[in-house]
């Protein structure tokens, strides 16, 4: 019998309120962002940067949790860094050649992808007796 198709990956109910509350306080940022209301979408950047690093830092032991929600931090830096160079004014503003501020959102989001990459055509083909949530 294959223990890899019998094992489960629970998450202790305190660590899914946590994940559950992530998510509303990063559709509050994203929603003060669509009607412009700059300081609850930056206020809310705190919380739902802070508890996306949390989540990635406990399930830092189990890699493919870890390289996803890497990748969901960097996603929410590139797209809080997007929104305050719009609430602010900034993200025309060229920084070199035909490169603006909003622009520069693309390295947070490059290396979310590069992790991602990492992980799916690197990491897992190589661990394939590994478990994995995904």
């Amino acid at each position: 019998m294959n223990n890899k198709t019998n094992d489960k990956y629970n998450i202790p109910y305190k660590y899914r309120k946590m994940e559950n509350l992530h998510i509303v306080f990063w559709l509050f940022k994203d929603v003060a962002w669509c009607l412009s209301l700059t300081l609850l979408g930056v206020v809310m950047i705190i919380p739902t940067l802070t508890i996306s690093i949390i989540i990635a830092y406990r399930t830092r032991n189990i890699f493919s949790e870890l390289a996803h929600n890497l990748a969901i931090t960097v996603w929410i830096t590139a797209n809080s860094f997007w929104m305050c160079t719009e609430f602010f004014g900034v993200d025309h503003v060229i920084v070199y050649g035909n490169i603006t501020m909003k622009h520069l959102a693309m390295i947070p989001f490059v290396t979310g992808i590069l992790i991602l990459g990492y992980y799916y055509l690197i990491y897992k083909p190589s661990h394939k007796e590994e478990n994995s949530t995904l």
